[in-house]
């Protein structure tokens, strides 16, 4: 992908406005909206705790410390980053 283009971005913004939007919310039932913000929150914090603890932030090492998939670990690193909490 050598176009300029980053993936993970395109992924992340299309993901906020996604779980912004009204139309999602009116799929599902408002608990498990719920239920998957909450579960979203505690691997974010996970992350930040391994980040803190470890002081890397690199995908490979996230993803072995937090068991997660690689782009899981990038997806999550460069959300948190650009919320100024990484």
């Amino acid at each position: 992908m050598d176009e300029g283009v980053d993936p993970t971005d395109m992924c992340q913004s299309m993901v906020d406005k996604v779980a912004r939007s009204k139309q999602f919310s009116s799929m599902i039932e408002p608990e498990i909206f719920s239920l998957f913000e909450n579960w979203l929150e505690e691997l974010e914090d996970e992350v930040v705790a391994f980040v803190r603890k470890t002081g890397s932030t690199n995908p490979v090492d996230l993803a072995e410390g937090c068991g997660l998939s690689r782009s899981g670990a990038e997806f999550l690193i460069t959300k948190l980053k650009r919320e100024g909490k990484l």
